[in-house]
């Protein structure tokens, strides 16, 4: 008997939830640093046999591994991840250049690029009197949170900017997260004017940070660059004009970099 369309249509829908459960089980044991089968069922809600299946699976193909306290996300990962990284265009050239920035601050530098609305730590380096507070490599946090993100979106075209903040649930990340679109927009028209955006303690407590967007020969917008600090350094005149002047002239030199490279 031939398939008929509506078993078709069936049959996707359940690969598309089996691929969700898959990746849900990958998701929280990130997250987790590890679980075990009882752990991993509870939090999400499936029955113990299906999150086992799926456990199978991907320790099969070298994405999970089982240890005494339980499974874990397998180094398999670390390929994708490293393929991931380099694909992206002009990536040791950053890497160089937010190491630079670091040393020449003594603060931690870091850069950002937009992935499905969030801003993710691409690279990252940490001076001698740096905190070390970032979430780490491929963490996400909101765009509208980081100084890097929103010279993003300062870069972006109009259209693409307003379906951006359409979209965006604006949820606090600390008491002084902008959520608010007007007010985000604001800041956007203030940052373009002066070609660096700040962030005052909005993506975690006691920190500031100052962010310029890196854009491409052809004017699209490549990712952020960004130097954060405890608040109490980073303030006056060296929050307002001497960081800005740096990552101003970074941007420009790395810039000038990537189109030639």
């Amino acid at each position: 008997m031939n398939e008929t369309r509506s078993d078709a249509a069936e049959g996707d829908v359940d690969t598309v939830r089996t691929a969700e459960t898959l990746f849900d089980v990958v998701q929280r044991l990130t997250e987790n640093d590890g679980a075990t089968l009882a752990e991993l069922a509870e939090e999400l809600d499936y029955a113990k046999s299906t999150v086992h299946r799926h456990l199978q699976t991907l320790e099969q193909l070298g994405y999970v591994v089982q240890r005494d306290d339980g499974y874990h996300v397998g180094l398999r990962f670390l390929e994708v991840g490293v393929t991931a990284r380099s694909s992206f265009r002009g990536y040791d050239l950053v890497r160089q250049k937010v190491e630079e920035i670091a040393e020449a601050t003594g603060e931690r530098a870091q850069f950002f690029v937009e992935e499905h609305g969030k801003a993710v730590y691409l690279a990252r380096a940490a001076g001698d009197q740096a905190v070390r507070t970032d979430p780490g490599l491929g963490s996400r946090i909101p765009l509208y949170a980081a100084s890097a993100g929103k010279a993003i979106l300062a870069e972006l075209p109009e259209p693409e900017l307003f379906d951006m903040l359409e979209r965006m649930s604006f949820e606090p990340v600390t008491d002084h997260t902008i959520t608010d679109p007007d007010e985000l927009r604001a800041e956007i028209e203030a940052g373009r004017e002066r070609g660096y955006f700040f962030n005052r303690e909005e993506s975690l407590r006691g920190t500031h940070a100052v962010g310029v967007a890196i854009c491409g020969p052809d004017g699209e917008v490549i990712g952020g660059l960004s130097v954060t600090g405890p608040s109490h350094r980073l303030t006056g005149e060296r929050f307002e004009s001497e960081l800005p002047d740096l990552l101003l002239g970074a941007a420009n030199e790395l810039e000038l970099n990537i189109a030639h490279s």
